[in-house]
């Protein structure tokens, strides 16, 4: 049994579309930060040393330098966010700033997560904390074990943790459940003479207050943890594909303005600021795009950037057919060209995914004239999408292939564009489940652990593939597996993959000869791997 979660509530902000981000990989560098965030408030404040272990089963062991992840630790326990420049230069501020920040590989007891990572941290004060914590994909994390005690922390609330003798466990219980903001019933556990108390709140509890914890006796270790999203002081509308739906069409409302309803519930804040939000990130999506095709872009590794050309070519007529299509894939190009740079983007619902929802909606708003109500509620639509991939599978390629993280972005784009074409909740989770369907069983298998081949034409594919999707829908194909099902099902073959074909650049088109020979290229400083 785990503590501190009582169930997986999932956000569309939280979890599905966001967070903001630098690339290349949002399971190295928001989770990481993540991560990196909690361990800091734990030990109250800048750290004096962090000694990071991954096991080399994992993922992480063979690629978090090459996808930026030791940064991101590194931003995390600084207290600086991620999406600032300085990212580049984490490494040298961390002990500029007097920590003493460690990478090392090595067996982890207890591993069970291609992106578990064992901290051991010690505060300024002496303070000394160890975890054990995973990135679970999109940025999304889950601490497992604290000081030896099985937890579930997601970063979703305020937490507190306290160690103590058993006998004075009742009175502890008592001063915390007087706090009287707690969003849960208190998680205790006993190992016969000591306990162990987690508390999951929506605000922090005083200072003084903890100092008086502190001051008892026989309470050997008080922990806090700030959120790192979103809190969710509220409770889901959903649970499935099929409640969704139910629950659109008894309220006569579309996809997008049920998951307004959802997201504004789960975090108790207004349908307007929930939808400004939303807006907010899409600009991150918008500027991506233009980033991207700037004809002096540099940055990447691997490839050389292509997106502008494309997209030029097309402006002339020198492609065969061009059109929104062509352009969406373009689009979609030009922000994973910023993510593979390390540059700002927004999961959705990865970074490795990052393109296709915006090469998508930017092209569809350009087409069809949205306005920012419009966008917003598609957005939302194929964050629905995202809630249920959410809860029955998993965003992380590293449990179940390439098909849960660009599949689930192509999944969720079909969705916003049957939303933006005043389709009904239905047909937007059947349009998306055909483009599940569509992707099914496809591997992870980025070239020299890189998000750049093949997941650049990916994500283009996946952003063209969201319109035709869409309008087989629309003009008439009837489903006959629904989404529900089909996410099922696309997680049970994700888990029959190996792990050669999960994110660990040992398989598929990583092991091909040309692939394993290539070099990365020298970088512009943007990257910071020059």
């Amino acid at each position: 049994m785990v503590f501190g979660v009582e169930m997986k509530q999932i956000s569309i902000f939280n979890h599905v579309l966001g967070p903001v981000m630098r690339g290349p990989s949002s399971s190295h560098t928001a989770g990481a930060f993540h991560i990196a965030s909690m361990v800091r408030s734990m030990v109250g404040g800048l750290p004096r040393k962090v000694v990071c272990s991954f096991d080399p089963g994992g993922s992480y062991a063979h690629t978090y330098a090459q996808q930026g992840a030791d940064r991101a630790f590194a931003m995390g326990l600084i207290q600086r966010p991620l999406t600032d420049e300085t990212f580049f230069q984490a490494l040298e501020l961390a002990p500029a700033e007097g920590l003493d920040l460690q990478f090392n590989v090595r067996p982890i007891p207890g591993n069970d997560h291609p992106n578990m990572v064992q901290i051991h941290a010690t505060g300024a004060d002496g303070v000394d904390l160890e975890l054990l914590a995973r990135s679970i994909g999109g940025g999304e994390i889950e601490i497992t074990n604290l000081h030896g005690w099985p937890v579930l922390l997601n970063g979703s609330a305020y937490v507190l943790a306290v160690e103590m003798e058993l006998t004075v466990l009742p009175e502890v219980q008592g001063r915390i459940e007087a706090l009287g903001f707690l969003l849960a019933p208190l998680q205790v556990q006993e190992d016969g003479t000591r306990a162990f108390v987690v508390a999951t709140s929506s605000a922090a509890a005083p200072q003084t207050w903890i100092d008086l914890l502190r001051g008892v006796g026989e309470v050997h270790r008080v922990l806090q943890a700030d959120p790192v999203y979103f809190v969710q002081r509220g409770t889901q509308l959903y649970e499935s594909a099929a409640g969704m739906v139910a629950e659109a069409e008894a309220r006569k409302l579309s996809l997008g303005e049920i998951a307004i309803e959802y997201e504004s519930q789960l975090l108790s804040i207004e349908s307007g600021a929930a939808v400004r939000e939303m807006l907010r990130r899409y600009g991150v999506m918008e500027q991506a795009v233009r980033q991207g095709l700037e004809p002096n872009f540099a940055g990447m590794q691997l490839l050389a950037p292509s997106a502008g050309s494309i997209f030029q070519a097309e402006a002339e007529g020198r492609l065969s057919l061009g059109g929104p299509h062509l352009r969406a894939a373009a689009r979609a190009m030009a922000v994973m060209h910023v993510n593979g740079a390390m540059g700002v983007v927004c999961a959705a619902p990865t970074g490795g995914a990052a393109g296709t929802l915006p090469g998508t909606l930017v092209t569809l708003a350009e087409e069809r004239h949205l306005d920012g109500e419009a966008i917003a509620r598609a957005l939302f639509a194929a964050g629905a999408v995202g809630t249920i991939v959410a809860m029955r599978a998993t965003f992380a390629a590293e449990v179940a292939g390439c098909q849960v993280e660009i599949g689930a972005a192509g999944a969720m784009a079909a969705a916003a564009v049957v939303e933006a074409m005043g389709g009904t909740a239905a047909q937007a989770c059947h349009a998306a489940a055909i483009a599940f369907q569509n992707t099914m069983g496809s591997v992870c298998d980025l070239v020299q652990g890189m998000v750049e081949i093949p997941c650049h034409t990916r994500n283009a594919v996946a952003a063209a593939n969201a319109f035709l999707c869409a309008d087989i829908v629309l003009g008439g194909y009837s489903n006959p597996v629904p989404l529900d099902e089909t996410i099922d099902a696309v997680y049970a073959v994700g888990l029959m993959m190996p792990s050669e074909l999960r994110c660990t650049a040992k398989g598929g088109l990583a092991a091909a000869p040309s692939a394993s020979s290539m070099k990365p290229q020298i970088c512009s400083s943007r990257c910071g791997q020059c």
